[in-house]
């Protein structure tokens, strides 16, 4: 098996599928330190949603948070963004703002391709004048060349969310969190894109914090596959992926480990359910 499994929330050692790792000031792009959350109006009962988690993402590192629906992965995912405070413990991104990239492709309809990704150069403090050269760099990174122009609409369901991948780069930031951007997309789609994501991640620093339900996925993309309980939600174990890339999802060593991994997550999921 082409693993390391660490149980028990220790920290796994990244795996370097990139020539070179990427120079950095700090030894992580992100670190949760001991984070909690709970949800629940003042003087009533609190939920707790996410209980005592560290994990930490190296620089150039590609972090993938599995388990089952409702064990909070997107609720961390949110506080590593900024977008909510935890309840308990610290969280630091030494990089600055992180970007984030959503399920659903969030693109303004009345604006172009180069347009939506125009807005974020903006935001950024690009100069109007070198805004859209940066978009359509921006946009052949992503395969879509030429595509500067069309409208949301004229747009695939894969080709959207590749506009919203390259919006997120605009940002230039350190840190991509990526919250189950493929899961509405049909296999053959989500197969190119996580081609597609692996090839820009290589051809980058940027350290990537992906949020997913799906195993294989999970495995397919991942330096390291960190595995969250059920409700309330904690590192339940970690796996290390010395895997080289690209890898494919119908790959037998992908698939040997999408079983090891299943099977603890199935176990998460009965435990939570015997409670």
């Amino acid at each position: 098996m082409a693993s390391t499994l660490v149980k028990d929330g220790a920290a796994a050692a990244p795996v370097a599928d990139k020539a070179s790792a990427p120079a950095s000031a700090s030894s992580y792009a992100a670190r949760i330190d001991h984070v909690s959350k709970s949800f629940g109006r003042p003087g009533s009962a609190r939920q707790l949603v996410l209980d005592d988690i560290s994990i930490d993402v190296a620089p150039g590192e590609f972090v993938t948070l599995l388990g089952a629906s409702g064990c909070g992965k997107s609720t961390l995912l949110n506080l590593v963004a900024g977008l909510d405070k935890p309840s308990a413990g610290t969280i630091d991104v030494p990089g600055g703002r992180p970007a984030l990239m959503f399920q659903e492709h969030a693109l303004f309809p009345w604006l172009t391709a180069g347009k939506n990704i125009e807005l974020a150069l903006k935001l950024r403090g690009v100069a109007k004048s070198d805004r859209k050269p940066e978009a359509e760099r921006l946009l052949e990174l992503v395969r879509l060349k030429g595509a500067y122009g069309k409208r949301v609409h004229e747009l695939s369901g894969g080709m959207r969310q590749r506009v919203a991948l390259a919006r997120a780069l605009a940002q230039d930031s350190q840190l991509l969190l990526m919250d189950e951007p493929f899961a509405a997309l049909d296999a053959i789609t989500r197969d190119v894109l996580h081609e597609e994501l692996t090839r820009i991640w290589a051809q980058t620093s940027v350290s990537v914090l992906f949020v997913t339900h799906n195993v294989r996925e999970a495995v397919r993309l991942a330096q390291r596959v960190v595995l969250l309980s059920s409700r309330p939600g904690r590192v339940a174990r970690e796996w290390a992926i010395d895997l080289p890339q690209p890898r494919r999802i119908e790959d037998a060593a992908v698939a040997d480990l999408s079983v090891e991994i299943t099977e603890q997550l199935r176990g998460e999921i009965r435990r939570h359910g015997q409670h």
